[in-house]
C-alpha cells in the first residue's frame, strides 16, 4: 500500500510562494538613485534627520513603483505620499500634545479611516498604509525637526523618485521608430500585452488551458486600461502618439470578445488565427504600421467576428484619432458606499483593532521605560500595519514572512554596522537597499529583509544607536498581537467583504447580460459593461484566493465562494459568446439559451448559501 503525502496547507503554500519574472532594471536604477543620494545631501547640509525622513519617502515611493505607465505612477506614488505627509502632521501634533491614552485613541481612529480607504483598491491600500505609518512615526519618532518640515521632507523624497520615474527612459524605449515617444513606453507595452494575450487565448482554444488564458487576457486588459486612464492635465489625449495608443487599445476589444467566444465554444481554430494579433502586438511595441495580416477564416460566427475585428484594427493602426477606453468612473456615491459599506467596515475594524492594540501595548511598554535608550515605540504599530492589511495577503503568511525577514534583516544589518564606516557606509547601504527593493518585492520575506536593513541604516544615520535586537523583539511582539487580535470575533459578520465583492461582480454580470439580450446594438456600451464585469470578477477572484489562504478559522468564511465566482465567470463568458452570435445571426441558438438557463439555475441554488444578493437574471430564447 502506498502512502500519500498530505498536501501543503494553503496558508503555508502562500507563505512560500514567490513571483517570477525578469529583473526590473529601470526600477533598480531608480532605487539606487533614490534614498541614498537624498540622505547624503542632507548629511552634507548638516540636516541628517530630515534626510532620514526624505529617504523614507523615497523608500515608500520605491515600494509603490510598480510596472506600468508613467502617468499611472503619478497616482500610484504621489497619492500615498500625500497621505503619509498628512499622517506625519497629525501624528506629530498628537504626539506633542496628547497623553498616552488619548494618543492611542487617535491612532485607533486613524486605523479605522485607513482601513476603510483600503477598500477602494490598490492605491487606496497604499494610502492607508502610508497614512498610518506617517501617523505613528510622527507621534513616536524622536526627531528635532518640526512636523511641517518632516512632512515636506517626506514629500520631497517621494517627489524625487517620481521625477526619476517620469524622466528616465526604460531600456529599449529609445530604439526604433518609437524613440520620440519614450514617455509612453509603459502604455505601449501594456497595449501590446493585450494583443499577445488575445493570441495566446486563440492558441489555447479547445484545450484545458483556455480558461487560464482568458483570465490572463482579462489581466492584460485591466493593466492596459489603468495604464492609459491615469491622471492627465487635459481630459482627452493631447498628442498624436497618445491618441494612436488609445485607438489601438480600443481596436483590441472586439478581438478579445471574438477570442473569448471561440474559447467558450471549445473548438480548436486554425493556427494562423493567432498570427494577426501577434503581428499587431509587434506593431504596437515598435510604433510601426500593422503590415499584412493573415488570410481570413470565416467558417463560424466567432471566426467571422475575429476577422472583422482584425480588419478594423488594421484601419485603426494607421490613424491617430483616439478611441474610447471603455472605463466607468465610480461616482462619489459609489465611493462612499464602498467606504461605509460592508467591505469598508470589515477592513476598517480589523485594521483599527490591530493598530490600536499594538499602539496601546507600545505605549504601555514605553511609559514603563522598557525600551531603555531605544525610544522606538512607533515600530510596534508600524509593523502591525504591514501585517494586518487584509488586501495585502493572508494574515498567517504575512506574519511568518515578516518575522523571518525581520530576523534575517536585523542580523545582516548588525554585521554591516560593525564593519562599515559611518556615515558613508550607512549611506551606501541605504542606496544599495533601495536598489534591491524592486527585486525583493517578489516575496514578502525578501522585501522585509531589505526594508529592515534600510530602516535600521536610516535610524543609525540619524544619530541613534544600533537597534537590531530591539527591532527583532518588537516585530515578534507585533506578530503575536496581530495573530491574536486578527482572529478575535468581530462586531461585523466575517466574510462580509468577500460577499460584497461577489455581489458587485454579480451585478456587473447582470448588467452585461441584460444589455446583450436587449439587442440594442450599442457596442461601445457593451464593451464597457463587459470590461466592468470581467474586472470585478478578477477582483473577487483575488479576494477569494487571499481569504482561502488564511488559517482555517478565517478561511472557512470563503467556503463555496470560489465555485460561485467560477459560475459568474462562465456566465460572463457565455454572455460574450451570445453577443457575438447575435451580431452574426440576430438570434441565439439552442446551445446558448440552454447554457444561460443552466447557469441561472446554478447561481440561484448557490447564492442563498453564500448570502449574495443578485437581481433576477434574464434568459434569452
Amino acid at each position: 500500500m502506498t502512502r500519500t503525502t498530505p498536501a501543503v496547507p494553503l496558508w503555508l503554500a502562500h507563505a512560500l510562494r514567490a513571483q517570477r519574472g525578469p529583473v526590473p532594471w529601470s526600477a533598480v536604477v531608480r532605487g539606487l538613485l533614490g534614498g541614498g543620494p537624498l540622505l547624503a545631501a542632507a548629511v552634507l547640509a548638516g540636516r541628517p534627520t530630515l534626510g532620514v525622513v526624505a529617504a523614507v519617502g523615497a523608500m515608500f515611493a520605491g515600494i509603490n513603483d510598480r510596472p506600468g505607465s508613467r502617468r499611472a505612477s503619478v497616482s500610484r506614488i504621489g497619492t500615498p505620499a500625500l497621505a503619509g505627509a498628512t499622517g506625519l502632521l497629525v501624528g506629530t501634533s498628537a504626539g506633542d500634545h496628547l497623553p498616552a491614552v488619548l494618543l492611542t485613541l487617535v491612532l485607533t481612529g486613524c486605523g479605522l479611516v485607513a482601513g476603510a480607504v483600503s477598500a477602494l483598491g490598490p492605491v487606496g491600500s497604499a494610502v492607508g498604509i502610508q497614512l498610518l505609518v506617517g501617523t505613528a512615526v510622527g507621534a513616536g519618532m524622536p526627531l528635532p525637526d518640526p512636523g511641517w518640515q518632516r512632512a515636506l521632507a517626506l514629500l520631497a523624497g517621494a517627489a524625487w523618485l517620481l521625477l526619476l520615474r517620469l524622466a528616465l527612459p526604460t531600456p529599449g524605449s529609445l530604439a526604433g521608430d518609437s524613440r520620440r515617444d519614450f514617455r509612453f513606453d509603459g502604455e505601449r507595452h501594456a497595449v501590446a500585452g493585450v494583443y499577445e494575450a488575445v493570441a495566446a487565448l486563440l492558441d489555447a482554444t479547445g484545450t484545458p488551458t483556455a480558461l487560464a488564458r482568458r483570465a490572463a487576457l482579462t489581466a492584460a486588459l485591466d493593466h492596459a486600461q489603468d495604464a492609459l486612464a491615469g491622471p492627465r492635465l487635459r481630459r482627452y489625449a493631447g498628442s498624436a502618439a497618445e491618441r494612436r495608443l488609445h485607438a489601438r487599445y480600443a481596436a483590441a476589444l472586439p478581438l478579445a470578445e471574438a477570442a473569448t467566444a471561440l474559447a467558450w465554444a471549445g473548438e480548436t481554430v486554425p493556427a494562423r488565427a493567432s498570427e494577426g494579433p501577434r503581428r499587431l502586438a509587434a506593431a504596437v511595441r515598435g510604433g510601426t504600421p500593422a503590415g499584412p495580416l493573415p488570410a481570413p477564416s470565416r467558417s463560424a460566427p466567432a471566426l467571422r467576428a475575429l476577422d472583422e475585428a482584425l480588419l478594423r484594427a488594421a484601419v485603426a493602426f494607421d490613424r491617430a484619432d483616439g478611441g474610447d477606453l471603455h472605463t466607468r468612473r465610480r461616482s462619489r456615491t459609489a465611493l462612499a458606499r464602498t467606504l461605509l459599506g460592508t467591505r469598508g467596515q470589515e477592513y476598517g475594524l480589523r485594521v483599527a483593532l490591530c493598530f490600536g492594540a499594538s499602539a496601546a501595548v507600545a505605549q504601555a511598554l514605553y511609559q514603563a521605560r522598557w525600551y531603555g535608550q531605544h525610544e522606538h515605540w512607533y515600530w510596534l504599530p508600524v509593523t502591525a500595519v504591514f501585517l494586518v492589511k487584509p488586501d495585502l495577503g493572508p494574515l498567517a503568511s504575512r506574519v511568518l514572512n515578516r518575522a523571518a525577514g525581520t530576523v534575517l534583516g536585523a542580523l545582516l544589518f548588525a554585521g554591516f554596522a560593525a564593519v562599515l564606516p559611518h556615515p558613508g557606509g550607512l549611506i551606501a547601504l541605504v542606496a544599495v537597499s533601495g536598489a534591491l527593493i524592486p527585486v525583493a518585492a517578489r516575496h514578502f520575506a525578501a522585501q522585509t529583509t531589505v526594508v529592515t536593513v534600510l530602516v535600521l541604516a536610516l535610524v543609525m544615520a540619524g544619530g541613534e544607536p544600533q537597534a537590531s535586537v530591539a527591532r527583532i523583539g518588537e516585530t515578534l511582539l507585533a506578530c503575536a498581537i496581530v495573530l491574536v487580535v486578527g482572529h478575535l470575533p468581530m462586531p461585523v459578520r466575517r466574510g462580509g467583504a468577500l460577499r460584497s465583492r461577489l455581489t458587485e461582480a454579480g451585478h456587473a454580470a447582470h448588467a452585461y447580460l441584460t444589455h446583450v439580450l436587449d439587442g440594442t446594438g450599442d457596442r461601445a456600451v457593451r464593451w464597457t459593461l463587459r470590461r466592468e464585469a470581467y474586472r470585478t470578477l478578477a477582483e473577487a477572484r483575488g479576494a477569494i484566493a487571499l481569504a482561502s489562504a488564511e488559517l482555517p478559522a478565517l478561511a472557512r468564511h470563503a467556503d463555496g465562494a470560489d465555485d460561485f465566482a467560477a459560475l459568474l465567470e462562465l456566465l460572463v463568458d457565455t454572455t460574450t459568446a451570445c453577443a457575438v452570435q447575435l451580431d452574426d445571426t440576430g438570434r441565439l441558438d439552442a446551445r446558448h439559451a440552454e447554457r444561460l438557463a443552466e447557469l441561472r439555475d446554478a447561481l440561484d441554488r448557490r447564492r442563498e448559501h453564500l448570502g449574495v444578493r443578485l437581481p433576477e437574471l434574464p434568459v434569452g430564447g
